[in-house]
């Protein structure tokens, strides 16, 4: 059968650029997902390195949610189900027998099919999770601006809540249409999770200042209400405090039935101590 598929040429250096993509070849070579995008093959002849991927027609979230050519918005309904669909990812990743952190999570690595089914790419950074009785990975900061957590940038300890707290942060795009960080917004707005995530659990702020205007207002408010109260738990600056992403998954997945401004209850993904907003 013949297949699309998408190549990606490594770069010559072995010895500095080789090793990132060469953890990747591993790590998605050993892990099926339906949210994961999936390696088909591996060529290494002489100094010429080629990864084959399944084929992403409808690019990154990133570009649909920034690039103005993109021909139209993204509508509820699809933001949600990618939000769904990347946090299944993520689930999966941190709740395999040898858990998997992916710490790079952002819009340009979580890639659509021709459904617009999202699927996370790009494994290169991504490190085996804590052992035994370790409770963190210890590492070289690496990522992206605007997405790492406070404490990996601060100590270099890596965790799934790392993930978690990058999540939020993708989330609070898909609900902003808004950057992490953009230069071109006044000097209070520039950092998202600075901006909106003190509004996060007021209805009347997300409905005016945090919701993305493309939306134009279709959307169901409570299911909006309740994926911004998300946000906000796994932007906790807390590790403790942020959920495990199967309890994300747990919260999110339900809003997808919800199609009009329906009552859908209080977001209760785990037990912690109230955190100041």
């Amino acid at each position: 059968d013949f297949h699309t598929t998408c190549l990606s040429f490594l770069k010559e250096q072995f010895s500095t650029t080789h090793k990132p993509k060469l953890a990747e070849v591993i790590f998605l070579g050993q892990l099926r997902h339906p949210n994961l995008v999936k390696l088909v093959g591996y060529c290494c002849e002489d100094a010429h390195r080629l990864l084959v991927y399944e084929y992403m027609p409808n690019g990154s979230l990133e570009n649909h949610l920034f690039v103005k050519q993109v021909p139209s918005a993204l509508s509820w309904s699809t933001r949600l189900n990618i939000a769904v669909g990347a946090a299944k990812g993520l689930a999966f990743l941190h709740d395999a027998e040898k858990p998997v952190i992916y710490r790079d999570f952002k819009g340009s690595n979580i890639l659509l099919d021709s459904d617009k089914k999202p699927k996370l790419s790009d494994f290169g950074l991504a490190k085996d999770g804590p052992e035994g009785d370790d409770t963190h990975v210890s590492t070289r900061v690496m990522g992206t601006h605007g997405y790492a957590a406070p404490e990996y940038i601060m100590t270099g300890h890596l965790t799934a809540k790392s993930d978690v707290y990058s999540f939020g942060v993708v989330l609070l795009e898909i609900l902003t249409g808004r950057h992490s960080v953009d230069k071109t917004r006044p000097s209070r707005e520039q950092n998202l999770v600075e901006y909106a995530r003190p509004g996060l659990r007021d209805p009347l702020k997300l409905a005016r200042r945090i919701m993305d205007p493309a939306l134009e207002g279709r959307y169901p408010a409570a299911a909006a209400q309740k994926a911004a109260a998300v946000a906000h738990q796994c932007l906790s600056s807390s590790p403790k405090n942020r959920p495990d992403m199967s309890a994300v998954v747990e919260a999110l997945e339900p809003l997808l039935s919800v199609t009009e401004d329906v009552a859908v209850g209080p977001v209760v993904l785990f037990v912690a101590a109230p955190e100041p907003a």
